[in-house]
């Protein structure tokens, strides 16, 4: 909720955030589609989906519905590192804000 205008709303039955009034950055997984874990998902650029998974298949792995875009979805209830999570949540911000919100965060 810090980064600019973003807005949680509940979509699917899961908190879901917003940049602004524009797309989804993340999404809320409470074991909703049979995951193993309690999770969060978020779009990632290009080629990061792979790389997250390969160097840590306990800590990331490709959700359903939006994997094949290149989404990840990132473990949450195995003690996560928590930077990290807000890193990638910033950077799945960054992919999908307006430029203008992406220009407040500098």
């Amino acid at each position: 909720m810090a980064l600019p205008e973003a807005q949680e709303k509940l979509s699917h039955g899961e908190p879901t955030w917003f940049a602004g009034k524009g797309k989804v950055f993340a999404m809320f997984d409470d074991r909703h589609h049979g995951a193993p874990h309690v999770s969060v998902w978020l779009p990632a650029p290009r080629g990061a989906q792979q790389i997250l998974i390969a160097n840590d298949p306990q800590r990331f792995w490709r959700p359903p519905y939006l994997g094949h875009r290149g989404w990840i979805a990132v473990v949450l209830d195995t003690n996560p590192k928590w930077k990290l999570v807000a890193d990638l949540a910033e950077q799945g911000y960054r992919l999908v804000a307006s430029p203008k919100l992406v220009a407040k965060l500098e």
